[in-house]
C-alpha cells in the first residue's frame, strides 16, 4: 500500500490492520514518534493525519491510505525548526523528553487551529501526558510559537 508520509508517497508491505505506529518506527525506521502506552491515551504516539492531531499506536494503517500524514521528522522546513520546536527550545520544556515528539504534534495542531489559543485552548487541546510536568513550560511555549507565527505571517504578508 501506499502512503503519504511528510510530503513523500512512500510503498509499504505490511498487513492491513498493522497500527500506523509500528509501520514508521519498525518499518521505516522514522523513531520520533514514540509507543507509549498502546491504547491511545498517552500521546506519545501523536502524528498528524490531515492536518489534524492523531494517536497512531491502535490507528490501523489501512484507514490513514490517501491521507497526509506528518511525523515529527516533518515539522522542519528547508532545514529550519518550525516556531513551536524553537519555542519549545527556548522554554525548556522537555525533560526526559519522550513524550515531547507528540507534544509538539499535537501543539502544532492547536495553532494551526486557533491563531492565539487561551490557557483553556491549551488545556483542552493538550491532552498528552508528560511524566515529568512540564505542563506550565508547555503552555508558555505554545503561547510564544502563536506570537512567533503570527510574526511570521505577517512578514509573508
Amino acid at each position: 500500500m501506499e502512503l503519504k508520509i511528510n510530503g513523500k508517497n512512500i510503498q509499504v508491505d505490511v498487513e492491513e490492520q498493522m497500527p500506523l505506529l509500528w509501520v514508521l518506527r519498525d518499518e521505516l525506521n522514522m523513531t520520533g514518534t514514540k509507543y507509549g502506552c498502546g491504547v491511545a491515551a498517552c500521546g506519545a504516539c501523536t502524528c498528524l493525519v490531515d492536518g489534524v492531531a492523531t494517536r497512531t499506536c491502535t490507528l490501523a494503517v489501512s484507514s490513514v491510505v490517501g491521507k497526509e500524514i506528518k511525523t515529527i521528522e516533518g515539522i522542519a522546513s528547508d532545514g529550519q525548526l518550525s516556531a513551536v520546536q524553537k519555542a519549545w527550545i527556548q522554554h525548556q520544556v522537555p525533560q526526559c523528553g519522550y513524550c515531547q515528539s507528540g507534544q509538539i504534534i499535537a501543539a502544532e495542531s492547536l495553532l494551526d487551529e486557533k491563531a492565539n489559543p487561551t490557557d483553556e485552548d491549551i488545556d483542552q487541546a493538550m491532552t498528552n501526558i508528560c511524566r515529568c510536568g512540564t505542563y506550565q513550560r508547555v503552555r508558555e511555549a505554545i503561547h510564544t510559537a502563536a506570537i512567533w507565527r503570527q510574526e511570521e505571517n505577517s512578514l509573508l504578508g
